[in-house]
């Protein structure tokens, strides 16, 4: 699903384009943070002008697998590395009265989020793109930079 309608021209030049992680939070119940791929996570948000989405993100440091064939990675190397990392890709719709962003998710590393639709409210401060999320498991705080 593309944009249901145009964006304003000051909107999709602020958003489109591409955005590195600089941090991924939870905000607990009890007002304490997590980080689900730690401190140092890195990433990168590509918005395209015709309407798609991709969301990278990586714990930092991550071992390497010991065979070059993924494939070939024993069951616990498989675990850890798909607990170092979160990544979907899709298109995306903005509801701007809402401050929203849509993201409209095809294919995932979490199946769970597959054929759904991910809202983000977002804001934008200076070069950073804020993005929160009420998700199953708490409140979300994503933010990228320019």
């Amino acid at each position: 699903m593309f944009n249901q309608r145009p964006l304003s021209n000051e909107l999709m030049h602020a958003l489109v384009g591409a955005w590195r992680l600089v941090t991924w939070q939870e905000i607990l119940p009890d007002g304490r943070i997590q980080y689900p791929l730690g401190e140092a996570a890195r990433g990168q948000l590509l918005y395209s002008e015709d309407g798609h989405v991709a969301a990278q993100l990586v714990s930092a440091d991550r071992a390497r697998l010991k065979q070059p064939d993924w494939r070939q990675a024993s069951t616990e190397e498989a675990a850890r590395a798909w607990k170092e990392y979160f990544g979907y890709f899709g298109t995306f719709s903005i509801d701007e009265k809402e401050q929203a962003v849509i993201h409209h998710v095809d294919g995932a590393w979490f199946p769970n989020i597959e054929h759904t639709q991910q809202l983000r409210y977002f804001r934008l401060e200076g070069r950073r793109l804020i993005l929160d999320a009420d998700t199953e498991w708490g409140k979300v705080r994503i933010i990228w930079e320019r």
